[in-house]
């Protein structure tokens, strides 16, 4: 017969204290607990003789200590502090936690916590690797046939098995598919085109739990367990951060630092398309936009700005931009910001390429430059400074930020199990094992960090301080639009978008929950290709449009006034895709006069909007939140994966379905304000709950509705239904043509009785903001 091996025993057999730290003892695992603050406890556990002092560049304020009271009993250890509790069971090591009324919030399955399995790791030996360069619509990809490989150490499979309660979690990054509460799922978490992997989680218990690791993860809550899986880790390392959901996101941003503000013009309308290929075609359009009354504070010129063959060299085609200072200039005198795409991948026959292969800087067997190494970031920035950041460009897309995404290879949508081992075999072959989710953010820090090493030195030669002119450049914050992200990456003046998502509302409906899992992670600025990239039908399964006739569809044109509509109430309003032209005198009649409103009402919120977002890096708000960061209590809003808060006082109830007496027939009328009068009205009813616990109005005629209720709301096609929260006030403005251009604010009430708006405003678009050199005015009425 077989003999059964026993595991190494859980039991606790020894406690020591290490400084401020606790450390437990057992056969199976040592494992080390920490007090951050009172409401955050840092847990590290590993089966090796010693902790790991491997970088973690996403946790910056680790080795901070808070009073606490340690207690051991027959039964179980206890750590305290003035806001939790922290209690470890003597027999298995399980971990559980209390608020400071003894209420559990999150324990640790008990006869298994924590398991490790050992494997090896690899990467690709020097020398030659068999590889080929394969078009996708997500750019050139060089995929390796038959590696070579070379061990590298060892890593553990790592999985904290864990038991949920009644609660609503979100979180874990942006997921494609449509999803409410996590609970019940299973998620593949790593970077791919159209999800952002984080690894943190928050419950309406008012807890939440950040994993230190830069690995891809699995989370599963199902049949088969509770958990959360890592691929490749030393050991385990996580925080238990507490004191309510919104107390979560203030604990995630003071250990992974503040968010940056991005300029005010962020704010106004990015208009973008898959592609503008000449200078004069930019200002042409950045001409048109302004003549027909569109608010447009940034045009993006998207992939391909370089010559012929030269995928990703950051320097202009100069038969297509003859005079790039001189076209950024003109679009600065017309209140307009610039932003270009760049890449992490650069062509073998570019000077970009050759300068970093000479200095050997690029990830194995590939064209993508290694971010992970300091010189690697200083070079990818060294070579914008001579071209492009020369130029005046006020902000960077960049693009392709995994950068390695096989999903894109095949025909068909890979199953997500498969997916998950094709990312880890093909990341973790070029990047260290370990690291395969954090690409992102090194890329991110190099932009960030170097940018503003640039400024200041052109700080100290006096050359800062007005736009692009002969070798002088405009003091700016940091902007980077970019597909992927990862822990901390808040920190780095980042805006994370969806990918090249499809068009279809099922796509649309998915966009919401989106923006607000990736925001519950703790990252506050996000957005979409407004429309969908993809609009038409393709032969791959990621070019899954439902409108081959783009514009000249009026169901197409329905959906992209309700897509619209969204993206004018989240934090970076963005139109982009392909298939079909995005500027809004593309579509007719009244849906053009509907996106005009949009438009224009986006504008009349900025004093509110740049005062929220304000309060992001002042008060570690967040833009946009689940219902259920502001009303936890009420379980009604536990799952509503259509409405959400836009700030502090604004419940947004975005149109997601079409209008029942929709009709599959060509749009009518010309552009600009027409006369519609003969067509069916395309008018949508929904239905909206409204959070108990206060009164709500209606954001245009006032009407006032009980909080606890529902109804059902009919919107026409100009409107998105908007209810305001009682009590508030909302500074607004007339409409303009840009952020530069808005008139004088003004204050509109909402409710009876007193009631008052910290109203936030700053010195402009330098850095004066991280000095706390901001203007704050308390507005009562």
């Amino acid at each position: 017969m077989l003999t059964a091996i026993k595991p190494k025993s859980r039991k606790i057999t020894e406690i020591n204290k290490d400084g401020d730290a606790v450390i437990l003892f057992s056969k199976h695992e040592k494992i080390r607990i920490e007090v951050i603050k009172p409401v955050i406890i840092r847990v590290t556990a590993t089966t090796r003789d010693d902790f790991s002092d491997k970088e973690r560049p996403g946790v910056i304020n680790r080795d901070i200590s808070a009073d606490y009271e340690l207690k051991e009993e027959d039964e179980e250890v206890i750590v305290s502090t003035s806001g939790i509790s922290l209690r470890v069971n003597r027999n298995n090591g399980a971990i559980s936690y209390f608020d400071n009324m003894g209420n559990m919030l999150l324990e640790e399955k008990g006869d298994a916590p924590r398991t490790y399995e050992e494997f090896e790791t690899y990467t690709l030996a020097d020398g030659e690797q068999k590889t080929r360069i394969i078009d996708t619509a997500d750019g050139k990809k060089e995929v390796i046939e038959e590696p070579l490989k070379i061990p590298t150490g060892k890593s553990f499979h790592i999985k904290l098995n864990l038991e949920f309660g009644d609660e609503a979690l979100y979180g874990f990054g942006q997921h494609e598919k449509e999803i409410g509460s996590l609970r019940g799922s299973r998620l593949y978490i790593h970077q791919a085109n159209r999800q952002i992997a984080m690894p943190v989680f928050v419950s309406t218990k008012g807890y939440g739990v950040l994993i230190d690791t830069y690995s891809p993860l699995i989370f599963n809550d199902d049949q088969n367990g509770s958990y959360v899986y890592s691929e490749a880790d030393c050991e385990l390392d996580y925080y238990f951060m507490a004191g309510g959901m919104e107390q979560v996101i203030k604990d995630y941003r003071f250990l992974t630092g503040k968010a940056t503000l991005l300029p005010k013009w962020a704010f106004g309308y990015v208009q973008s398309q898959e592609r503008y290929e000449t200078q004069a075609e930019i200002i042409e359009t950045t001409q048109k936009s302004r003549k027909l009354g569109i608010g447009m504070d940034c045009i993006v010129l998207d992939w391909i700005s370089w010559g012929e063959n030269m995928w990703g060299q950051k320097s202009y085609d100069e038969s297509r931009f003859p005079d790039p200072s001189g076209m950024v200039k003109e679009l600065h005198d017309k209140h307009t910001h610039f932003m270009i795409s760049i890449w992490p991948t650069m062509a073998g026959n570019t000077p970009d390429n050759r300068e970093f292969a000479e200095k050997k800087l690029f990830l194995p067997a590939c064209n993508v430059y290694n971010a992970f190494k300091k010189e690697g970031r200083k070079l990818y920035f060294d070579q914008l400074k001579r071209t492009h950041f020369s130029y005046g460009t006020d902000a960077w897309w960049c693009d392709s930020s995994e950068p390695f995404t096989p999903e894109w290879n095949h025909v068909e949508r890979p199953e997500p199990a498969k997916l998950f081992g094709e990312y880890c075999s093909e990341a973790g072959l070029r990047m260290p094992y370990e690291y395969c989710n954090s690409f992102p953010l090194y890329h991110a820090m190099g932009i960030y960090e170097n940018q503003r090493a640039a400024m200041n030195e052109l700080k100290g030669t006096g050359n800062a301080g007005k736009d692009a002119e002969n070798g002088v450049y405009k003091e700016k914050r940091v902007c980077n639009l970019t597909r992927s992200a990862y822990t901390g990456q808040q920190r780095f003046g980042t805006v994370m978008w969806s990918g090249d998502t499809d068009a279809s509302w099922e796509t649309l409906r998915a966009q919401v929950t989106a923006g607000l899992h990736f925001c519950a992670s703790g990252i506050p600025f996000w957005t979409m290709d407004i429309g969908a990239f993809f609009v038409k039908q393709g032969a791959f399964w990621y070019w899954d449009g439902k409108y081959d006739d783009t514009v000249d569809d009026e169901t197409y044109c329905e959906l992209f006034v309700r897509w619209y509509q969204l993206g004018a109430f989240l934090p970076v309003f963005r139109g982009h895709g392909t298939d079909c032209r995005r500027e809004l005198w593309n579509f007719k009649g009244r849906f053009y006069d509907a996106l005009l409103k949009a438009n224009r009402l986006r504008y009349s919120l900025i004093p509110y909007i740049y005062s929220e977002a304000g309060k992001v890096w002042l008060e570690d708000k967040s833009l946009i939140r689940w219902l259920a960061f502001d009303f936890p209590k009420d379980k009604n809003v536990w799952d509503i994966k259509d409405q959400y808060m836009f700030g502090e006082a604004l419940m947004v109830c975005p149109i997601l379905k079409p209008a029942k007496n929709g009709k599959d027939t060509v749009c009518t009328g010309k552009s600009g304000i027409s006369g519609d009068a003969k067509q069916e009205e395309i008018s949508s009813e929904r239905t909206v709950y409204f959070p108990a616990g206060c009164d709500w109005f209606d954001f245009y005629t006032g009407v006032k509705y009980e909080g606890g209720t529902s109804t059902s709301i009919k919107a026409g096609l100009d409107t998105i239904p908007v209810f305001v929260k009682s009590g508030s006030i909302i500074p607004m403005c007339k409409p303009a043509l840009s952020t530069e251009e808005l008139g004088d604010t003004e204050f509109k009430k909402f409710g009876d009785g007193e009631a008052s708006y910290m109203f936030y405003t700053d010195a402009g678009d330098g850095y004066a903001y991280e000095n706390g050199e901001y203007s704050l005015k308390e507005i009562i009425m």
